[in-house]
């Protein structure tokens, strides 16, 4: 009898711990690739696949040769006259463990014809607040410049693409992205700037002030944006998000630029897939570029334009492939080394699996490798000589918001559904490396109905044992 009730008690406890048992049990992401290394060698295949078209039509068709870079995100699109008019298609050119983010792909335009953010609870049409917050894909874009003040974190749904191609747009103010247990997001060639922390409407607690913050989302894709001066992170990946691709964007004038997991110890983390490529980390950038702890990262044909700290840092045994960058380093003499291990001394961090190859130190730059010998998959991964990387000049010439010529051409669009013009169908301070824990709450576990159901069935089954025994 007491036997019985003991066990009964014991999983009685366990009980009371399962949302944060399951949270750290649950490693196995929607998104996450199986092989990642074969992800590494696919973007180097887009690449010399795009270079080598370069090269053979660059004699014999100078006009579709001069717009080809051999970065194959804009090779995939910008040569078509009439990119306007097929906008969707840049959901196609993704690379990378993002490169499955189709954004509003299949769904209908929308104009946003409101730069205000007066009322976050009721947003009015036309506004781009009104436009992320809908339940269906939409593909959204702008008719002309415009500087959007946000008054609170922008809120995503799934199944959204922002699209400033054709326009100026700027997004400043209380946020600023939070696309937070979401999937399916494109936002590409916006400038994203000055956000600060905010208070939210509803249960929220106020948001860190990030440029764009994932929140246990996946297949997310940030493209040709520009981002600096943010209260805290320019780009912040946390709480299981995975299924990543940050390519073609501008960075400067920041402290904390980029951080990729959540905390050394939890372990959802542990399935994040991040791709960093053609990006351009400039001017007043001091760490963090990014700053990883769990997960795989790929960080290939970047351009490194000086740091105050460092560039590459980590913690928590991360993966981090580091391929054909240009890494030019600060005049700091003590801050040369591109790689930082954050609480952690030598003789954990010597396991941990950081690789360099193909990468072009300049004044003095050095990467301090880690782990086990590369194996067969990493080794095919890197198929351009060391010599090549001087073409990283040309895959990051255009990082940032693309200086496209604005003539307002929206594309022959015909009005929507609504009638109200928006629906569209398509014919100082001391630096620190201290972490800022986030306060929000930990994403709900997918495995708890489960495990709850399984406990209260052997629970019964053991009172049932009970019973029987003593009758």
């Amino acid at each position: 009898m007491f036997q019985a009730t003991y066990i009964l008690l014991f999983f009685s406890v366990l009980s009371s711990f399962l949302p944060h048992g399951t949270a750290a049990f649950n490693l196995t992401l929607p998104g996450q690739h199986p092989d990642p290394e074969a992800v590494a060698t696919q973007v180097h295949r887009r690449v010399n696949a795009s270079m080598g078209r370069r090269e053979m039509l660059r004699l014999s068709e100078k006009d579709v040769a001069s717009c080809l870079t051999g970065n194959p995100i804009d090779d995939c699109w910008k040569c078509d006259p009439d990119w306007a008019n097929n906008r969707q298609r840049l959901a196609d050119c993704g690379i990378g463990f993002g490169q499955n983010a189709k954004g509003g792909k299949g769904g209908e335009f929308y104009i946003v014809t409101d730069s205000s953010d007066e009322d976050p609870v009721n947003p009015k049409p036309g506004t781009l607040r009104y436009a992320v917050i809908r339940n269906e894909p939409l593909w959204i874009v702008f008719p002309s410049n415009m500087m959007i003040k946000l008054s609170q974190e922008l809120i995503f749904n799934s199944y959204k693409t922002i699209d400033g191609r054709g326009a100026d747009v700027h997004i400043v103010g209380g946020g600023c992205i939070t696309l937070q247990y979401i999937s399916n997001v494109i936002i590409h060639n916006i400038h994203i700037h000055h956000c600060h922390p905010s208070e939210h409407y509803g249960y929220r607690t106020e948001s860190d002030g990030d440029g764009i913050s994932i929140f246990s989302s996946r297949d997310i894709w940030i493209d040709h944006c520009t981002l600096s001066r943010c209260k805290d992170g320019l780009i912040d990946a946390v709480m299981g998000s995975t299924a990543i691709t940050i390519s073609n964007n501008h960075f400067s004038h920041h402290n904390d630029v980029m951080l990729l997991g959540h905390s050394d110890h939890y372990l959802p983390d542990s399935a994040m897939q991040v791709t960093i490529a053609f990006n351009h980390f400039g001017e007043n950038l001091v760490q963090r570029m990014p700053r990883c702890r769990l997960g795989y990262i790929h960080v290939v044909n970047n351009d490194f334009t000086r740091w105050e700290m460092y560039a590459i840092g980590g913690s928590g045994r991360p993966t981090i492939n580091s391929q054909g960058n240009r890494y030019t380093a600060p005049e700091d003499p003590y801050a040369k080394q591109i790689t930082k291990r954050l609480d952690a001394g030598e003789g954990e961090w010597s396991g941990w699996n950081w690789r360099s190859e193909g990468d072009v130190m300049l004044n003095g730059a050095f990467f301090v490798a880690s782990g086990g010998e590369a194996g067969t998959d990493y080794q095919n991964a890197y198929s351009v000589e060391p010599k090549n990387v001087d073409r990283i000049s040309l895959l990051t010439m255009s990082a940032g918001v693309l200086g496209v010529a604005r003539d307002n051409n929206l594309g022959m669009w015909t009005r929507g559904a609504n009638d109200g013009g928006v629906y569209f169908s398509d014919t100082g301070p001391e630096y620190t490396d201290d972490m800022s824990q986030s306060t929000m709450p930990l994403p709900p576990s997918r495995i708890f109905p489960l495990l709850s159901a399984f406990l209260a069935l052997l629970c019964l089954l053991f009172h049932t044992v009970t019973l029987t025994t003593l009758l």
